[in-house]
């Protein structure tokens, strides 16, 4: 059967507001018994605030609704057996990884330091912590919660997480490993998840992190032109399976070609 991957933010809602037509999508696909998983970047929020978000908006949903980069992260970490890891992630997002020995000092090893989105909470200060305790661990790993580059809030773009990343891979010279969008492996999860790696879209705001990525992942993905989509993101050579105005059209997009 068919299922879809829905982006959050700049596909069911901007900021804090839901986007027309979000509410009523997410119920089709419920009425109509299609698979689905919320697949998002978003490291400031846990799942748990992400499902009080969605309902506020209208939209219900479970904590396993959701892949997120720090779900992928702790499947990584546990996989290849890293139990210290020194943690720059909002502190919302902390408690997702309660299950491993937070380092906070420097007289511990660390076997890995993980990094989400700090928004406006970076400074200097833990730009220059997050180089030094690479410099001093090179055995650590640089993990990433996602590579995304920029996101539109009420106010504007702003920064995401990918330019912190490739700053400190520049500065170190260490290569990070990605647990998010745009990596290949996310999707893949994703399809896993679903249990279905042969049918599923990806709807999406970010040509680049949403739209390519998921199609070298194997996946048809449909670009919405709400969010950061802008009217040069078509001439970059990436073509979308499909365009809509934005998540209230995809039923009726659905129901003719799916």
């Amino acid at each position: 059967m068919p299922a879809i991957l829905f982006d959050l933010d700049g596909v069911l809602y901007e900021s804090d507001k839901p986007i027309d037509g979000a509410a009523e999508t997410v119920n089709w696909f419920n009425e109509n018994n299609i698979p689905y998983l919320f697949l998002t970047n978003t490291t400031s929020k846990s799942r748990q605030e992400l499902v009080k978000k969605l309902s506020d908006f209208g939209i219900q949903s479970k904590p396993e609704n959701f892949l997120t980069p720090p779900v992928a992260a702790i499947q990584w970490l546990q996989a290849n057996n890293l139990k210290n890891i020194a943690l720059f992630v909002p502190e919302t997002t902390k408690a997702e990884f309660s299950d491993f020995n937070l380092v906070n000092n420097k007289s511990s090893s660390v076997d890995a330091v993980v990094i989400g989105d700090l928004g406006e909470q970076w400074t200097f200060d833990i730009m220059n912590q997050v180089f030094r305790t690479l410099i001093d661990n090179p055995q650590a790993k640089l993990v990433a919660l996602g590579m995304t580059r920029y996101w539109r809030t009420t106010s504007g773009l702003q920064l995401d997480v990918g330019p912190m990343i490739k700053a400190f891979e520049y500065a170190t010279g260490i290569n990070s490993i990605v647990t998010g969008k745009p990596a290949k492996e996310f999707f893949q999860a994703a399809a896993v998840m679903l249990r279905d790696e042969d049918n599923i879209m990806m709807i999406g705001d970010d040509i680049r992190g949403d739209i390519e990525a998921s199609q070298k992942a194997g996946l048809k993905a449909i670009q919405v032109r709400t969010g950061k989509f802008s009217r040069s993101d078509l001439e970059l050579g990436i073509s979308p399976d499909a365009i809509l105005n934005s998540i209230a059209a995809l039923p009726e997009w659905w129901q003719s070609n799916m």
